[in-house]
């Protein structure tokens, strides 16, 4: 089976500053790959490359077995993006957007419509059907933003922090549906720095640290403890694992002394 998101060395510069070095990514069909990293660690930049909004300054990039580079548009009517500003249209009401977007895509007027009610039916989105998209809240720009990258039934969605800003009760209706598409064959790439979504999302994690991808694997796999010859195979958490992986929390020496 072809892998849904295959890197080779791929390398982002940005004059004499290496934003992402060499980075060999493989997510599998239908898998749930959670790309972690801290502030500043290229996971952002890794994510405008595999969706064809930045190009690599080397290495190579496939999406369901085609070459990102060589078949752009074709990559792009089969992916869904939720980038890191959102990127909507504010003077469009959230059915105008949608409905927008669907055509886009290559929907029909007719299944586009449908589509886009269906939505923001599901979305809670319908109790304002004038409203404009700049006089909607973050979480309600965030829910839109999602339906806009499912519309058209993507078989690889990208997530770029999906769920910041997002209240719970937002937050519960978009992890139902991720955890549908998965169900149905679709293939999802999020970064989050919420550990505890990833944890209790994500069937695979990647982890970045200064540009390098330093871990890859099942999370299951990952999060078991070989470092501790007292507890041979214990259990880590995401965060635990994580935090040894690029670095624990300061030292007693690095705190603030004016809080002590």
């Amino acid at each position: 089976m072809e892998a849904a998101i295959l890197t080779e060395n791929l390398t982002r510069r940005f004059g004499d500053f290496t934003a992402v070095q060499d980075v060999n990514l493989r997510v599998e069909t239908g898998q749930f790959y959670g790309f972690l990293g801290p502030n500043g660690a290229g996971k952002s930049t890794t994510i405008k490359m595999l969706t064809g909004l930045m190009a690599p300054t080397s290495g190579r990039m496939q999406i369901l077995g085609v070459d990102l580079a060589t078949h752009m548009v074709d990559v792009k009517r089969q992916i869904g993006v939720v980038p890191e500003g959102m990127a909507l249209f504010g003077r469009l009401t959230g059915s105008e957007y949608l409905n927008f977007v669907g055509r886009m895509y290559g929907l029909d007027r007719t299944t586009a419509a449908q589509r886009a009610a269906e939505l923001l039916e599901f979305m809670e989105l319908t109790d304002h059907p004038k409203t404009l998209i700049t006089d909607y809240s973050h979480g309600m720009q965030k829910k839109l933003a999602m339906a806009a990258a499912v519309i058209h039934g993507p078989k690889v969605l990208f997530l770029d922090e999906p769920f910041e800003g997002v209240d719970a009760i937002a937050s519960n209706t978009l992890k139902a549906m991720l955890q549908r598409m998965i169900s149905r064959g679709a293939t999802i790439f999020l970064t989050s720095h919420v550990l505890e979504i990833v944890e209790r999302l994500c069937t695979h994690v990647g982890i970045i640290n200064n540009g390098r991808l330093v871990a890859q694997g099942p999370l299951d796999d990952l999060r078991v403890s070989t470092a501790d010859e007292a507890s041979p195979g214990e259990r880590m958490s995401l965060e635990e694992f994580f935090l040894k992986t690029v670095g624990g929390p300061r030292t007693a020496a690095q705190e603030l002394s004016w809080l002590g």
